[in-house]
């Protein structure tokens, strides 16, 4: 979805976390660098920048979930560090904050004049996405983050919830007025 196509005519918007609110890969590089430093101190062995810079290029060419494995027969990292990784992505203390794009935060500025009500709806491992909210600098939306209600994909399907439907109850509107935003194309 382009922002330009988003019409302020609904009631509810309902935004993801991961490549909406900010890049996701702006988080996973701090975690590689993070895992890097981790692995350099207690094996001695690789150094933190060369995992760090070799995961970012496994990560650009093939995708998260083929960082550690790739790691792992790049370095000889041993499988009982993978649930280490797997710790670090979910709690990371990142050094840096991020950034919400900008087009966004702009929308949900404009969302908020409006009256219109804002949430997040994100799919993944809730801890590791509420960790990601914590370092997440609201920059001009500021004001807007305090209202935020956070929900989980993942939580209410396991709940056999339908997560629009369930949603759209909490603020009582109908369905028709709900627009989840899960997927920006560019980022304007």
């Amino acid at each position: 979805m382009k922002l330009t196509d988003i019409t302020l005519e609904k009631s509810l918007y309902l935004f993801e976390i991961d490549d909406v609110l900010f890049s996701t890969r702006d988080y996973l590089l701090q975690v590689y660098y993070l895992f890097g430093s981790f692995y350099e101190f207690t094996e001695g062995i690789a150094k933190a920048n060369e995992m760090a810079e070799f995961m970012k290029k496994v990560h650009d060419h093939h995708g998260a979930e083929a960082v550690f494995p790739a790691a792992q027969v790049m370095f000889g990292i041993d499988g009982k560090y993978e649930e280490n990784f797997n710790r670090l992505k979910a709690n990371a203390q990142i050094p840096l904050k991020l950034l919400i794009l900008e087009p966004v935060a702009q929308l949900l500025l404009q969302l908020e004049d409006k009256g219109k009500h804002i949430a997040i709806l994100t799919k993944g491992n809730p801890v590791e996405q509420l960790n990601k909210l914590k370092f997440l600098d609201w920059g001009m939306a500021d004001r807007v983050k305090e209202k935020l209600r956070v929900y989980f994909v993942d939580e209410l399907e396991f709940k056999s919830f339908d997560p629009i439907d369930y949603i759209a109850d909490e603020y009582h509107l109908p369905i028709d007025q709900v627009l989840r935003i899960n997927e920006i194309i560019d980022n304007e």
